[in-house]
């Protein structure tokens, strides 16, 4: 087992700023464009606002709780100390449903994408390759993406900026000066608001890197300061990049309508940049994902590890590290097995899986400000009303009426998972007779040899 970085304090404001980037990927949002555009029925720069909104108000509660409480665990640390551990257990539970199918979502999408390069291979043969790839190099357990994570950042933002530069451009010659300031990208010609809301709903995937920011404060110096405003200035950087690209990528091609929606961003990048700048942001799209996919599968396998390790699931198929390769082999297996799932599913579907769990993390994390506020913290009493209640309900309640605006097909899944859950944490508390388990957050948040 390695050292735990956590406990050396080493991370300034910057450093945690490029984390919480390089984990939202911000080339996601053209990943997602053509779903997205098609659900907000060509409102995506509208949906994109609204999201922003919500996810600021929302990561506003994440820097009161990141102030309160400088541990690793983000919202389930917060809700099991501001709430109760049955509580804390259960939003544990429903981050964990983001756990494993966010590797699904990101072979799917790099699948697509791969197979717009090369369409007469089917996209099941890329996703497929992807998901045997990068399972095959988690098992073994070299930590690549951590070792290109700055390349990779660097390539992402260069791309976004030359889409919408590109897509400024193309505008421009077809319409002039005027053509690049229109409401079109935000109010549709007959789009109603709903489906704007909807489009928000999907929306705010791209935003789940921000609360990721919030498991550092172990490892950052001064904590307490540096990431409150690291998780504000990602949650921002994030809203100017998404609602930028989402405006210059509908004004280029207005409405919903693509030859493949889930490759939609593709036959914007070639209209505004003819086939080589296509190819090149194919090329850097799918090196992300294949990069984004190895990173989401480790963490996966490793947070499955810790709770196998801690009694939260079953120890002998989950707490177990192979005996050369230092990894959790069957936990990592298993996820690569989720990730077939995509070859049925399409982005809108499989995203919005992701988005329930993390839509009732957001939702208890706003709650918790709440709950500290009207217990009179010391540490949150002295907070305005305004940001003691009213913003974090705010928030909150987006975050709650998100969900109801996700695919039917997520709902079920989410429900269903929930009461999955509510039925281990009966049997795990003997009837809520006995506490229930607590997860070594810290030791999740670690960075112990399970991945090099």
């Amino acid at each position: 087992m390695g050292k735990a970085v956590g406990l050396k304090q080493t991370l300034g404001i910057w450093s945690v700023v490029l984390f919480g980037l390089a984990y939202m990927s911000p080339l996601i949002v053209l990943g997602t464009f053509g779903p997205l555009a098609e659900a907000a029925q060509g409102t995506a720069a509208l949906s994109y606002v609204i999201a922003s909104i919500g996810m600021v108000l929302t990561a506003l509660s994440y820097s009161v709780m990141a102030r309160v409480y400088p541990v690793a665990g983000s919202a389930y640390s917060y809700a099991r100390k501001s709430l109760n551990g049955h509580v804390g257990f259960l939003v544990g539970w429903a981050v964990l449903l983001d756990y494993l199918f966010l590797p699904m979502v990101v072979w799917l999408i790099g699948g697509d994408y791969f197979h717009t390069a090369v369409p007469a291979i089917p996209n099941w043969v890329f996703i497929t390759g992807f998901i045997l790839v990068t399972t095959i190099i988690n098992v073994i357990g070299l930590d690549f993406a951590a070792r290109v994570n700055t390349i990779l950042m660097i390539i992402q933002i260069g791309t976004l900026l030359a889409f919408i530069a590109l897509a400024g451009r193309y505008v421009f010659l077809a319409e002039g000066a005027d053509g690049l300031v229109s409401i079109k990208p935000f109010f549709g010609e007959g789009a109603p608001l709903s489906a704007s809301l909807a489009g928000a709903a999907l929306a705010a995937f791209a935003f789940l890197g921000f609360d990721a920011v919030s498991t550092l404060t172990e490892d950052t110096i001064d904590a307490k300061r540096v990431v409150p405003r690291a998780v504000m200035l990602v949650a921002f950087a994030g809203s100017l990049f998404f609602v930028a690209a989402s405006y210059m990528a509908q004004l280029a091609h207005p409405g919903f309508a693509f030859a493949d929606v889930d490759t939609g961003s593709s036959e914007i990048a070639k209209a505004i940049g003819s086939d080589i700048f296509e190819t090149i942001f194919l090329a850097a799209l799918v090196v992300t994902q294949f990069a984004a996919g190895i990173a989401t599968q480790a963490s996966v396998g490793r947070f499955l590890y810790a709770m196998g390790r801690d009694g939260v699931l079953p120890k002998r198929v989950f707490g177990q590290l192979h005996a050369t390769w230092r990894t959790p082999v069957t936990n990592i297996l298993i996820v690569g097995a989720i990730g077939f799932l995509a070859i049925g599913l399409d982005i809108a579907t499989s995203t919005s899986f992701i988005n329930f769990g993390a839509f009732l993390a957001f939702t208890s994390v706003n709650v918790s400000v709440m709950a500290l506020y009207l217990k009179r913290h010391p540490d949150v009493a002295s907070v305005s009303p305004l940001f003691g209640l009213v913003l974090p309900a705010i928030a909150g309640l987006f975050d709650f009426y998100m969900l109801f605006n996700l695919d039917r097909n997520a709902q079920i899944l989410g429900a269903s998972w929930l009461v999955l859950g509510i039925a281990y944490l009966t049997y795990l508390t003997a009837f809520y007779r006995k506490p229930p388990p607590e997860l070594d957050m810290d030791f999740v948040e670690e960075v112990p040899d399970l991945v090099g």
